[in-house]
């Protein structure tokens, strides 16, 4: 799995989020529940955002928010979701136990 992230998102990972690259790939490897398709008119890109939430290795929820580009994954942010976030994606996505 190939992730690209601009410095500069990691930087605003760690300070805003204290999120590390290694919670992000735990994340993924993690992983249960469907990616879901950000609808917001905020987020709208082409290719589509996607998003799933998943435990990294800690146990740490996160958000994990990407877009898929030709078999590469693009970061575009990581963080500890809401209430809504993780209802949500319980609603939509595939029901886990977080």
């Amino acid at each position: 799995m190939h992730i690209v992230c601009s410095e500069k998102t990691k930087a605003k990972l760690q300070a805003k989020h204290n999120v590390s690259m290694k919670d992000v790939r735990e994340c993924f490897m993690n992983r249960t529940g469907e990616v879901l398709e950000d609808t917001s008119e905020d987020h709208k890109s082409d290719p589509p955002t996607t998003f799933f939430v998943a435990p990294n290795n800690h146990g740490r929820l996160l958000k994990v928010c990407f877009i898929l580009r030709d078999g590469t994954i693009y970061l575009r942010t990581c963080f500890e979701p809401s209430a809504k976030a993780i209802a949500t994606y319980r609603e939509l996505g595939k029901p886990i136990d977080f």
